[in-house]
């Protein structure tokens, strides 16, 4: 019987083969990058609210803690949205008849709350409480990134449980001293440094003076030996807990 196929249809067929694996692979690494972009994380995307609502104002200008507006991140497993009546503590006195600040009177005046768009909003199936990380030393800017400079708040992290794990596979990496979980720019200190050589930050002489990677590498070293003494401290518990499936998913 004669031949159908010419013999170089053997080497079409192997690069078909090949082909299609390249192009399975090249989909399924698409779809990886795709899952972990801003286009599904919604990272970086400043959420449409009713008021232009400013962080770096109120923190960095006028110094207002977090903790004024989300008063149960200590005592609680959620942080609340402020409601009217705080905004109007200020709001009643100054700026007063600023058109921007109109639907927060409106809310006032009726009693309904303003409707905000969450912005940090994890899956159902994810249990965060706000009050154990706060109280364990866990900063704002761990999580929230630079509020203290963000015109409108956006999210600053994936918040996906592969970022989640980076921290606590590394706790020391994180912890801080509890009196300054709310400061964004506050470093650890250079543990061979002497009390009252510290900067305003808690940045020695020595990183003071250090440039680029040199200083990336010694404040690191800085912040996990510190870290390490706080983890006892706190009493942290052990990394195999923290990253047990039963932790968040509960």
């Amino acid at each position: 019987m004669a031949q159908i196929f010419h013999r170089s249809m053997n080497s079409v067929a192997k690069m078909s083969i090949v082909g299609a694996a390249i192009v399975a692979a090249t989909l399924g690494y698409s779809m990886w990058i795709l899952v972990k972009s801003p286009l599904v994380t919604n990272q970086y995307i400043s959420q449409p609210q009713p008021v232009q609502f400013s962080h770096e104002h109120h923190y960095t200008g006028l110094g207002i803690d977090c903790r004024y507006c989300h008063t149960s991140v200590e005592n609680s497993s959620f942080a609340n949205i402020p409601p009217t009546s705080t905004c109007m503590n200020c709001h009643s006195q100054i700026w007063y008849q600023s058109p921007i600040l109109e639907p927060v009177r409106a809310s006032w005046r009726s009693g309904k709350p303003l409707e905000w768009n969450r912005v940090h909003n994890l899956a159902d199936f994810v249990y965060f409480n706000h009050s154990i990380h706060v109280n364990k030393g866990i900063g704002c800017v761990s999580c929230h990134g630079r509020v203290d400079k963000m015109q409108l708040i956006h999210k600053a992290e994936p918040m996906t449980m592969e970022w989640c794990l980076t921290c606590h596979r590394n706790p020391e990496k994180f912890i801080r001293p509890k009196d300054q979980v709310v400061n964004f720019t506050w470093e650890a200190p250079d543990p061979n440094e002497p009390a009252g050589g510290k900067g305003q930050h808690g940045e020695g002489p020595v990183t003071r003076e250090m440039k680029g990677g040199e200083k990336a590498v010694q404040m690191e070293a800085n912040q996990v030996a510190l870290g390490k003494k706080l983890l006892a401290e706190y009493k942290i518990p052990s990394t195999r807990h923290l990253t047990s499936c039963s932790t968040c998913h509960r």
